[in-house]
């Protein structure tokens, strides 16, 4: 038997719905979930989930719906068995994009085209070896791979590429996202991995992978658009700044004392002949209504130095829903991704997507 007749062919669908499994069941997890649900072209074939509370638990209830017969497992065995045209993967962020490479590429060797809300967005970034893998799971499932992103696949990859049609002799990218976390109701994603409400020492300490897991993310982004505009970028370059809380703040995720830290601002730069020609600023502030203006208010800016030059700037109310919205970025991409030839495809390689109308 050969490798490849060793893995089933991924789900042809044709008139049927798309039967997706949701990875992982945090805020925007659920969210996909809910959407599945209410839409006629999908359906919910399977649920993974961190917590052990949840094991057992039906998908729906967990989503915050009435029980829809689909038992969420931790088993990644159980996920792999199932028949599913797709894989919606969004795991809380890791620290190594290597170490989660094994589970990804079980999946799609198994005949599961899978769409990542985190990274994925252009894997070549990390090197012959990482895509290497990923062909390889996806020869052998009949499968595609493509990360949608929550910020990254949108308004810092795509839309800026979307702006320099308007362009020609550009000379400089510039993309700015400022995040307000006061209403984000995730502990994980507030305290632990931004690293918000922590003493300045502590938050030090583990800046460290936190640099290496955001290099890894916003590199992709950096060489999408790269990739989009013709340029071989030679080197990503990093900056990172913080600030601490002046008084006491109250948000969702929890308390953020005085003197921890409330803020912080990235600096990615591509960089190629020896200067930038992206650049990607991420600003992230645990309650921007109560700190001061400094790096600006919430929202996005982006600019084309060209001929002409371009931009565009949108409030942090350009979205009324950014979970919602996330989950709809992904699940429009199913019946793109699942049509696709096997392999990466990025947002470079697949056709305009579009949601659908309500009926």
């Amino acid at each position: 038997m050969s490798p490849a007749d060793a893995y089933p062919p991924a789900y042809s669908p044709g008139p049927r719905p798309y039967r997706v499994v949701q990875w992982a069941t945090g805020a925007v997890g659920r969210s996909v979930i809910r959407a599945v649900l209410d839409r006629d072209d999908l359906e919910l074939a399977g649920a993974w989930v961190h917590s052990p509370a949840k094991a057992g638990v039906d998908a729906g209830a967990i989503a915050g719906r009435a029980p829809v017969g689909v038992r969420a497992t931790r088993d990644l065995d159980e996920i792999l068995d199932l028949e599913a045209d797709c894989v919606v993967y969004a795991p809380r962020p890791g620290l190594d994009r290597f170490a989660e490479l094994e589970v990804v590429c079980a999946l799609l060797a198994s005949g599961k085209n899978l769409i990542s809300l985190n990274g994925f967005v252009y894997p070549q970034a990390h090197g012959p070896q990482y895509v290497n893998e990923l062909e390889q799971a996806c020869k052998h499932g009949g499968t595609s791979v493509h990360g949608s992103g929550i910020s990254g696949g949108f308004m810092a990859d795509l839309l800026p590429l979307v702006l320099t049609r308007l362009s020609s002799r550009i000379g400089h990218v510039y993309v700015r996202e400022c995040a307000d976390f006061s209403r984000y109701p995730s502990w994980e994603m507030v305290h632990r991995m931004i690293g918000f409400g922590k003493p300045e020492e502590a938050y030090l300490r583990a800046l460290r992978p936190a640099r290496t897991a955001m290099r890894a993310l916003y590199s992709e982004s950096l060489h999408l658009i790269a990739a989009g505009l013709g340029v071989d970028l030679d080197e990503v370059d990093m900056d990172v700044e913080h600030r601490l809380a002046r008084t006491d703040l109250v948000t969702a995720a929890g308390p953020i004392p005085r003197g921890t830290v409330a803020a912080a601002r990235w600096t990615f730069s591509g960089l190629a002949a020896g200067r930038p020609v992206i650049t990607i600023e991420v600003v992230h502030k645990a309650d921007a209504a109560r700190m001061p203006p400094e790096w600006g208010g919430p929202g996005y800016s982006l600019r084309v130095n060209g001929s002409p030059s371009v931009a565009l700037a949108a409030g942090e109310d350009w979205v009324s829903d950014p979970i919602t919205a996330a989950a709809a970025h992904a699940l429009n991409s199913v019946p793109a991704v699942c049509a696709a030839d096997p392999g990466i495809r990025t947002g470079l390689d697949l056709p305009t997507i579009s949601g659908r109308m309500r009926r």
